[in-house]
């Protein structure tokens, strides 16, 4: 075989330019975190008036900025870090985001906030947009000077510029309103932390345990009507009215057992949903998506029967359970599964029909199976099903209708096709687990998966006391809770909750089982009388609501 000539051979380059060069060895620096071979690349660089583009003085303001926690090398980060900047302005270079971020890190461990403040509050000059970690440097410099006002004004400039908090910044915002003893602030702070995070680190729960330990003002008192609407108002857990009680807190370290009761003071956790505006948003916002890709006469057809049957606790996705396990070669829609959902629902609800969402298709297909015919004739009759027409895609219907309804949701669909992405609402994870109950069957057997009993979220109970999930090794797990209470308080809400209950079973005549969803009426609460459906035409290719007049509701199933 013939042997390839030496002047084949590859030979190294040798030709680089004095710019790629130094971007290789920088490159190579940046790596290894090494500043000092950075800095004299940096220097000799100056000395051959070699020409550095943007990526080159980010590197450089980069390797200065991660440098800082090192006694060794902060000072040489400090002084070279600026003088890289201001080069860089001075030879025309366009900082971006990364450049301000950097340069804003190496003013605050200056201790010059106002600097790092400067740099976001200008950064627009660049055509650029901040990020959270641009206002960091700033806010934290603030919060760790004390300087509480500087530090919210840095946070109402986030707010403007779209910015969101995440713990780590709440919790510097909580900690010196704590150290500087405004209490407003305090409250605002433990409300935003609520929202953002389910269990806080533990760092963070010493700062709102502290707080609680050397809070000597008292709250207000209020009417206990007052408090309980606004928490129903809320979706529960949560009253946002401000510090309620005078006595002393309480702290303690503790665990709630799996039924949501708290083994330090006794307090029953609940079950958190979104709120009144966040409900009607996000139905308007399924209801607006829907009739952008469903025939808009359709849907708001289904909107408007849907008003006058509100009745329902719970729908069902039909298609989700009929084909539930049935990839198998005689597998098909299985009415079977469907049935003991329903049956199962029925009974315990307190004997209420849930509503099942079926596309026309499939209920034409079922009519026309003699052993499958007179089950959906008796649904028919009892009010049960709502098919939805053709062409249509009922995840839209199922979707809306438990959320207009404030209602449980039956299906095992995870609800993370393309057309949930579409609705982008960050309180949907939320809304999901307040409401979805998830089924499976064992050798035949139905179980239904209900929502926890309660929700692993910082709560504010009616009486003012306050319980916050601090991490473990997970962070949906808490290892321990924080308990904050006043005790008479608690004792005095707890009578007058007995009384209300006292009072609500003589006017009530009746209750549901389902778990209630959080709204100002529940939809778990007594409803005596159910209104009669309208009438329906079917044509060919559309089978709207599946009624006839209402006859007498069956006493159990069939």
């Amino acid at each position: 075989m013939a042997m390839a000539s030496s002047a084949n051979k590859k030979k190294p380059k040798n030709n680089q330019t004095p710019e790629s060069q130094f971007s290789c060895n920088l490159n190579f620096y940046s790596k290894s975190k090494d500043l000092h071979s950075a800095i004299s690349l940096y220097d000799t660089a100056l000395s051959q008036s070699t020409r550095l583009n943007q990526h080159h003085f980010n590197t450089l303001l980069y390797l200065c900025s991660i440098s800082l926690n090192d006694p060794s090398t902060k000072d040489l980060s400090l002084r070279y870090g600026f003088r890289v900047f201001d080069h860089m302005v001075s030879n025309g270079i366009k900082p971006n985001e990364a450049s301000i971020t950097a340069v804003a890190r190496l003013a605050a461990a200056k201790g010059d906030g106002d600097y790092a403040f400067d740099l976001v509050k200008n950064i627009g000059a660049y055509n650029e947009l901040p990020r959270l970690r641009t206002y960091d440097p700033a806010l934290f410099c603030y919060c760790e000077n004390l300087d509480s006002d500087k530090a919210y004004e840095v946070e109402e400039h986030m707010g403007r510029m779209g910015v969101g908090l995440e713990e780590g910044e709440i919790a510097a915002l909580l900690k010196v309103s704590v150290e500087t003893r405004r209490e407003e602030r305090v409250y605002g702070y433990l409300q935003k932390l609520r929202k953002v995070v389910r269990c806080v680190r533990e760092e963070t729960a010493k700062v709102i345990e502290h707080w609680f330990e050397v809070f000597e003002g008292s709250g207000v008192e209020l009417d206990a009507g007052l408090v309980r609407e606004a928490v129903s108002r809320n979706g529960g857990g949560w009253h946002g009215l401000g510090w309620i009680g005078k006595e002393k807190w309480v702290v303690r370290r503790g665990s709630v057992n799996t039924g949501g009761e708290c083994h330090c003071c006794g307090e029953q956790l609940v079950s958190v949903d979104i709120d009144d505006d966040e409900t009607e948003r996000f139905a308007e916002s399924i209801a607006g998506l829907a009739m952008e890709r469903e025939v808009k006469a359709n849907f708001r057809e289904f909107q408007n029967w849907l008003e006058k049957h509100a009745n329902y606790e719970a729908i069902v996705d039909g298609a989700n359970i009929g084909l539930y396990q049935q990839n198998f070669a005689e597998g098909g829609f299985s009415i079977s599964q469907l049935d003991a959902v329903i049956k199962d629902l029925y009974n315990q609800s307190g004997k209420k029909w849930p509503l099942i969402i079926l596309h026309n298709k499939r209920l034409r297909a079922l009519l026309l199976n003699p052993s499958t015919r007179e089950l959906i004739q008796e649904w028919i009759e009892k009010d049960v099903l709502y098919t939805t027409p053709h062409g249509s895609n009922d995840d839209w219907y199922w979707l809306y209708a438990a959320v207009k309804l404030r209602c449980l949701l039956v299906t095992n669909d995870e609800m993370r096709d393309h057309i949930f992405e579409l609705i982008g609402s960050d309180f949907f994870v939320k809304w999901k687990e307040r409401h979805q109950v998830r089924y499976t069957f064992v050798k035949g057997k139905l179980e239904l998966q209900m929502p926890p009993l309660f929700s692993i979220v910082i709560q504010e109970s009616e009486n003012g006391s306050w319980h916050v999930p601090v991490a473990g090794d997970g962070n949906d797990s808490p290892q321990s809770w924080l308990c904050v209470s006043r005790p008479r308080s608690y004792d005095a809400l707890k009578e007058d909750s007995c009384m209300e209950e006292s009072k609500d079973s003589h006017d009530c005549c009746c209750s549901s089982k389902l778990p209630s969803c959080g709204s100002s009426e529940s939809v778990a609460s007594c409803k005596n009388k159910l209104h009669s459906r309208d009438s329906f035409q079917e044509s060919d290719d559309k089978i709207t609501a599946l009624t006839g007049k209402r006859k007498e509701r069956s006493p159990s199933p069939s």
